[in-house]
């Protein structure tokens, strides 16, 4: 190639750095390196909204191993990447984004989507460059690309002015060879045998030890070492709502069901890949004894004794290789409690078996005519269907969720057997993540796939709220031909809705419209968490070629995941489920709620 573009040089940089996909949104410039891209074989996912393909980049990192790439143009396509930058920077995602600005002649001067993105986007990532020559094109995709996967992933940046983009290279010009791109997998570090021995030594004098996996552990590919660590030792473990498959929730010492139990007698707690925030209450009391020694492992020195952690007790180093020490440093020892020390399990027995008892009841309910769906009751019967067309432990089926009671109850329904196949709104409690992460979860599964052996269908449990945030990419989902199946599930409001009937619905309404004068239980018009009544959501899908379901009993329920499992187009089932009025309003899994909801 004696003469290229600046286009070609970023499509060439990164088909020569391995990436086989694209998320993004083009316009002037970005439009060329697209194109390029396509050129070259690379696969471009266009979506509707910069967040979306933000949110899918960061999470197809998060699934493949590999960072994911999201290109956007300048000024408010960066701007609303910037949602899934800070969703990648808090998740520790490997997220490396491109976007277009305006020409260097131009800046200051007003031109085009002109931006400081550097300058802006500095605080939310690891690395922002901002590229001044086409050759510093390579080097800085590459060292964007290597700096997002390497140590503790997260969001880089590199900014692509539109005169770069669009410039030629001098004749003669010498494009840099495949090999010498090529990023290779990031180095590994074990732990110091020192405080592998001194966590070795905790652990066998626990009387109540606990495992908690995090997702940082399915991230690194852990489930292996995971699984011989719990066999081998017999230690209860525990893990976070991206965790969970690392070790199969079938599993007999899965202390889920007992969760609170677990947290508040655990005296020993090995942590495996997952921090000390707020979705683990800080590891600190009420929740958790306040004589905890808690071990934590993790891939970055910053998090080693934050919030209730000892750094002492912490061990830098990668999950699968600390682990191995583990195993080997306790090889000879097996969990086996003894009265006192027996009490920890026959308290984590006792509390799973209460809870589930009370799950199991709610599920195993008929609806009563003329009633609403509950959500216990709708997950129960769209369960037992899946699991009819295909056993759980087969792990046909990778799961997206995100909404408030729509997440928290469906993550100790439906179980997983295998790891990286259950997406939710994560650390950050991001709302808006559904549409993007599906269309990433397929491409990560299923869109290189040449045998059935490896494809898996992508189900989302949305709630009516968060399905809206993306909802338009309905259309992106038909475009692609992505044939995931997606529940709405529609109680007419955020979090839990604020009526029962379409005629109640509609007086609070008229008294919106009308400032009408406050009704007879003491409020007046639509609440600040009120949707309009039984949105027919389903019709997004029909609109765009798919298929969609309207259900509000449990027969039409049943035939449309049977049917939207099987379909080859994008489905969406509208599931109307009861409001739940007068419940406090927040996530299950961070106040002071009991075992039944708070399971991770």
């Amino acid at each position: 190639m004696a003469v290229a573009t600046g286009a070609q040089l970023v499509a060439r940089t990164l088909r020569d750095l391995g990436v086989t996909v694209i998320f993004g949104i083009v316009g002037i410039p970005v439009v060329e390196i697209a194109e390029e891209a396509i050129n070259l074989g690379i696969r471009f996912v266009a979506f509707r909204n910069e967040q979306a393909c933000s949110y899918a980049a960061s999470v197809y990192g998060y699934m493949t191993g590999r960072p994911g790439v999201c290109l956007v143009v300048g000024g408010p396509g960066v701007l609303h990447a910037l949602a899934g930058i800070g969703n990648a920077s808090a998740n520790n995602f490997p997220l490396l984004v491109l976007a277009g600005s305006a020409e260097t002649a131009g800046v200051t001067k007003g031109a085009f989507q002109e931006m400081d993105a550097v300058s802006f986007l500095t605080p939310h990532t690891k690395f922002a460059v901002r590229t001044s020559s086409l050759d510093f094109i390579s080097g800085a995709v590459k060292n964007a690309y290597r700096t997002c996967w390497y140590g503790r992933p997260g969001p880089t940046f590199v900014d692509l002015p539109a005169d770069i983009i669009q410039g030629k290279s001098t004749p003669g010009f010498s494009l840099p060879q495949p090999e010498t791109t090529l990023v290779p997998s990031p180095p590994k570090a074990s732990g110091d045998p020192a405080l592998i021995h001194k966590a070795t030594q905790l652990l066998k004098k626990a009387r109540s030890p606990l495992l908690i996996v995090g997702k940082g552990a399915a991230y690194a590919r852990a489930e292996s070492g995971i699984n011989r660590l719990v066999e081998q030792t017999q230690i209860p473990f525990l893990p976070t709502p991206m965790g969970k498959g690392v070790v199969p929730d079938s599993h007999p010492l899965n202390a889920s069901s007992a969760r609170s139990t677990a947290l508040k007698h655990a005296d020993v707690v090995l942590v495996l890949g997952a921090r000390l925030n707020w979705i683990l209450h800080f590891g600190e009391p009420p929740k958790w004894s306040p004589k905890a020694k808690i071990i934590q492992v993790d891939i970055c020195a910053e998090e080693i004794g934050r919030n209730a952690g000892t750094a002492e007790l912490g061990i830098l180093g990668d999950i699968d290789l600390v682990v191995d020490q583990l195993l080997s440093s306790l090889s000879d020892w097996r969990y086996a409690p003894s009265p006192p020390e027996g009490r920890f399990p026959s308290l984590l027995a006792a509390s799973a078996k209460k809870n589930e008892t009370k799950a199991q009841k709610a599920a195993l309910l008929p609806t009563p005519q003329n009633s609403f769906l509950t959500y216990q009751r709708a997950y129960h019967i769209i369960k037992s269907t899946l699991n009819a067309l295909t056993p759980f432990e087969e792990g046909n089926i990778v799961y997206v969720s995100e909404g408030a009671n729509t997440m928290d109850i469906s993550r100790s329904i439906f179980p997983l057997n295998h790891p990286r196949q259950r997406l939710d709104a994560g650390t950050y409690a991001t709302m808006g993540v559904g549409m993007g992460y599906i269309i990433a979860a397929h491409e990560a599964y299923n869109a290189s796939t040449t045998g059935s052996s490896k494809s898996k269908k992508i189900i989302a449990l949305e709630g009516d709220s968060a399905f809206g945030f993306s909802a338009m990419e309905i259309e992106t989902l038909a475009r692609y031909r992505i044939p995931a199946l997606i529940y709405v599930i529609n109680n007419s409001g955020i979090y839990h809705g604020d009526t029962t009937t379409e005629d109640a619905w509609k007086t609070l309404q008229d008294q919106t419209a009308s400032n009408d004068t406050t009704s007879e239980d003491g409020k007046k018009g639509l609440r600040s968490t009120s949707l309009l009544y039984e949105t027919r959501y389903e019709m997004l899908a029909t609109m765009c070629g798919g298929k969609g379901y309207f259900v509000r009993n449990e027969q039409e329920l049943e035939v449309a995941t049977r049917e939207g499992y099987l379909s080859d187009t994008v489905t969406v089932v509208n599931v109307i489920v009861e409001p739940r009025i007068g419940k406090k309003i927040g996530f299950a899994w961070q106040g002071n709620h009991q075992d039944g909801q708070a399971k991770l």
